[in-house]
């Protein structure tokens, strides 16, 4: 299952990023970010909704099920991404079945 936060006023946007983009979503664009709280309850539903199931995207807001994306819902492109992911961080995936 995905859940996303939206955007969020965390750390995130003031600790990684440099220069303009650090000044565009840390000072610019902040006012117009969820609180911590709102940002997750996406996570919380999903957590936490008897009806939520596996392979749904919870977006932000709502928080209500949202219809992925053709790109997202590829699994040659996941199959990458997880592949590239193992790669990267040395970690492996345990594979899990999406339940219906």
């Amino acid at each position: 299952m995905l859940a996303h936060p939206g955007y969020t006023a965390t750390t995130l946007q003031t600790s990684a990023p440099t220069g303009m983009v650090k000044m565009l979503f840390g000072r610019v664009l902040i006012p117009l970010a969820r609180s911590p709280d709102r940002g997750a309850l996406p996570r919380l539903y999903a957590a936490t909704d008897p009806s939520a199931r596996g392979g749904e995207f919870i977006g932000p807001d709502g928080p209500a099920r949202v219809a992925l994306s053709p790109a997202a819902a590829d699994v040659e492109t996941g199959r990458r991404l997880r592949e590239l992911s193992e790669r990267l961080t040395d970690v492996r995936f345990p594979l899990r079945p999406v339940s219906d």
